[in-house]
């Protein structure tokens, strides 16, 4: 495989790694919050949900890291197109935002893994 293949799917896990500690662990701090647009209130009464949501998001990075250390095509395929399926729903429901957050740099980093 590339190594610009490599080195994409390494940045799209340090991001999903990155959600999950804001979701899971920085929720209701300023720096959390700010990331995400929500008040002290909201971030207080859904905190539990984020926390789960960051747990997810902490499956898709090491189903990457996994593919990563195996040099597995497979694995990778299967989990940049979970990210950017992620990805897309987030921006239809939630924010466009998540769209060059998530699904572009999953997308990119897909075109190049299967073009290797």
């Amino acid at each position: 495989m590339i190594v610009a293949a490599y080195v994409l799917v390494g940045v799209v896990a340090a991001i999903h790694v990155y959600i999950l500690i804001l979701e899971m662990f920085l929720w209701t701090t300023p720096r959390g919050r700010a990331a995400f647009g929500t008040t002290p209130d909201f971030a207080a009464q859904s905190r539990t949900l984020a926390a789960n949501q960051g747990l997810y998001n902490g499956f898709l990075a090491a189903g990457l890291i996994w593919g990563l250390l195996g040099r597995d095509p497979a694995v990778l395929t299967f989990f940049l197109a979970c990210v950017l399926t992620a990805g897309l729903y987030g921006a239809a429901t939630v924010s466009r935002r998540i769209l060059y957050v998530q699904a572009a740099p999953a997308a990119l980093a897909l075109i190049l893994v299967l073009l290797s």
